[in-house]
């Protein structure tokens, strides 16, 4: 094939510096060699021999094909549109190349692979490659309060002249302040209702799976504070501080701490320990109105394909910097108000609970006097004891009809801290 003198001029300065495979030394007679000549490829397919007949005129980024042709060793550098490829010498033979596409979308876009010898000559096959729709992974703070900047995580926010980046929350239009392929960011208007986001690029359409100021499967918003929602609120040994204040997101919250807290966590429920044990007095006992089981309010049946979300706001005056957020579902077998106790998760029977430690990789957290969305997926997160380790009890969905947060140990020593945690609109929604 014919040298392309647009591409070889394009990649000149790139092969001034390139040294992707070294030449063998005499000591090492089968180490990989750059081959002279030129490659040809036949035809691209999928790695998988078992399906080999599959063949390939395009990919997603970061999927890996395989190239099939003759003299694949002379490949010295290769490229998708605009963006190098990583080449492996383990993954090339006379007859095949294995290529990873890049992860990065082309700003050039020819819809071409090229493919450059060591002496410089580059030959092109045709090849597209495919840009998924947009990928919206999750919201900083799904309750974010109108007027506030909100932030949207993702992939693949792509702006195109022809085709703009566009945002919709139910049926309202959102104008857009800035983003960046990862990230969409927007001042939240008045009047918006619980729904799902919509982001359109000029590779398609996609509609998140959770909702903005999502009310579904919700647990725990008013706190009993006679503001709508379920009503619920301590229930069990400690009164929590329920507040409503210039922090608020939507009427009253819940707060946890306003005490020291040493380094390993220590025990301290007067602070820190927020319980709710469903049933009343009466015998038998009763779970109706703000004495209901948690399973009753929302259904747990599918426990395993739930996450636990809650919005959470820690002050930057007091960070977070020891223990663990022990947050454990219980059944009507570990307590209820009637069977007040802390010995079902306070033992070694290994007793599941989830344990969120956002401090662990900084050694201290704080979310700057703002809120954020906390996810906890079920069959992931509620899967340790006490002390970090696997629990020796699996959740069934007979376990969810109470729930404890208590910040305690966890396993993992930290910072004398003096944190305050503040939690509002605990729910149980799909993942």
């Amino acid at each position: 094939m014919k040298k392309n003198k647009y591409m070889s001029g394009f990649f000149a300065a790139s092969l001034a510096i390139a040294s992707l495979f070294v030449g063998a030394c005499e000591d090492e007679p089968d180490k990989y060699e750059v081959a002279g000549g030129v490659p040809t490829v036949k035809y691209v397919r999928v790695p998988n021999l078992a399906v080999r007949d599959s063949l390939l005129s395009g990919a997603y980024m970061a999927n890996t094909i395989c190239l099939v042709g003759e003299n694949l060793r002379s490949v010295y550098e290769l490229y998708f549109n605009d963006q190098k490829a990583i080449l492996n010498s383990s993954y090339i033979t006379e007859h095949t190349l294995l290529v990873d596409v890049p992860k990065k979308i082309p700003s050039v876009v020819t819809n071409k692979i090229y493919m450059i010898t060591k002496s410089k000559d580059t030959i092109h096959y045709d090849f597209k490659v495919l840009v998924p729709g947009p990928a919206i992974n999750g919201m900083k703070c799904e309750w974010a309060r109108p007027g506030e900047l909100a932030e949207i995580r993702g992939d693949y926010f792509i702006n195109d002249a022809n085709k703009p980046l566009t945002l919709k929350i139910g049926e309202k239009n959102i104008d857009l302040v800035s983003f960046t392929q990862n990230r969409i960011s927007f001042v939240v208007p008045e009047n918006l209702t619980s729904s799902p986001l919509e982001v359109t690029t000029i590779y398609g359409t996609t509609k998140s799976r959770f909702y903005y100021m999502d009310t579904r499967g919700m647990l725990f918003d008013d706190w009993g504070a006679g503001e709508g929602g379920t009503g619920l609120t301590n229930h069990g040994w400690h009164a929590r501080e329920i507040k409503k204040d210039d922090y608020s997101l939507n009427g009253s919250y819940m707060e946890l701490g306003g005490a020291t807290m040493s380094p390993d966590g220590g025990w301290a429920d007067s602070n820190f320990a927020f319980e709710y044990w469903p049933g009343d007095w009466n015998t038998p006992q009763g779970f109706t109105g703000t004495d209901i089981r948690l399973s009753d309010l929302v259904s747990f049946k599918d426990f395993k394909n739930m996450s636990l979300k809650f919005e959470m706001c820690i002050p930057a005056s007091n960070p977070w910097m020891a223990g663990a957020m022990q947050i454990i579902f219980s059944g009507n077998d570990q307590v209820t108000m009637q069977t007040a106790n802390n010995t079902f998760f306070n033992n070694d029977t290994g007793y599941p609970r989830a344990l969120y430690r956002p401090w662990i990789s900084t050694g201290s957290y704080d979310t700057a006097d703002g809120w954020v969305t906390v996810t906890l997926p079920i069959a992931d997160s509620f899967v340790y004891d006490q002390k970090g380790e696997k629990a020796k009890i699996a959740l069934t969905e007979d376990h969810f009809t109470g729930l404890t947060i208590f910040v305690w140990g966890g396993g993992i020593s930290g910072t004398e801290c003096n944190p305050i945690i503040k939690i509002d609109n605990i729910r149980a929604v799909p993942n």
